[in-house]
């Protein structure tokens, strides 16, 4: 059995550094499941300790970026954009909440947010996975891999990243 289902308001969180296909794809199920969106996007200072976090665009750089995507899409204005000083934002203490969309790699932690959520007395969310994407080679696209030039925002692959390569951009 199919059915749709609309809540009022869902949550959706992450650093979006180079807005990728991805990342859009996940930001548009939350409208697509919710009247209204709440966005997490991380801090600066919670991004410094990333892969390559030195590499990643400042706060107000992926806000503008995500603004006009959201813009684009005409769905500005059924957002609230929040700074995410901590890997749970808004989720575990906004009972207005209803839902929370992430992809595979981070259902753990929407797992988690139900477990303190449940632990005050709060109803759990409605968790929505969103399967990762592939670039053109078979692995996931992700933002560190755009950053380190091995595949563009589609998940075209641009160049051959060796495991030593991988290493020693770890190591600086």
């Amino acid at each position: 059995m199919v059915f749709n289902l609309k809540l009022k308001l869902v949550a959706v969180g992450g650093t979006f550094d180079r807005l990728h296909r991805g990342h859009k794809k996940l930001i548009l199920k939350a409208f697509e499941v919710g009247d209204e969106v709440i966005i997490g996007l991380t801090t600066d200072n919670m991004v410094k300790n990333k892969f390559l976090g030195k590499e990643i665009l400042s706060f107000d750089e992926r806000l503008k970026e995500l603004k006009e995507f959201l813009e684009d899409k005409g769905l500005l204005s059924r957002c609230k954009i929040l700074p995410l000083n901590d890997v749970y934002g808004p989720t575990t203490i906004d009972e207005s909440i209803e839902g929370l969309v992430v992809s595979e790699e981070t259902l753990g932690r929407a797992l988690e947010i139900n477990r303190i959520r449940v632990s005050k007395g709060m109803h759990p969310l409605i968790i929505f996975v969103i399967p990762l994407l592939l670039a053109e080679n078979g692995k996931p696209i992700s933002s560190h891999r755009i950053r380190s030039g091995e595949i563009n925002r589609n998940g075209k692959v641009l160049r051959k990243t060796s495991q030593r390569q991988i290493y020693k951009q770890i190591s600086t």
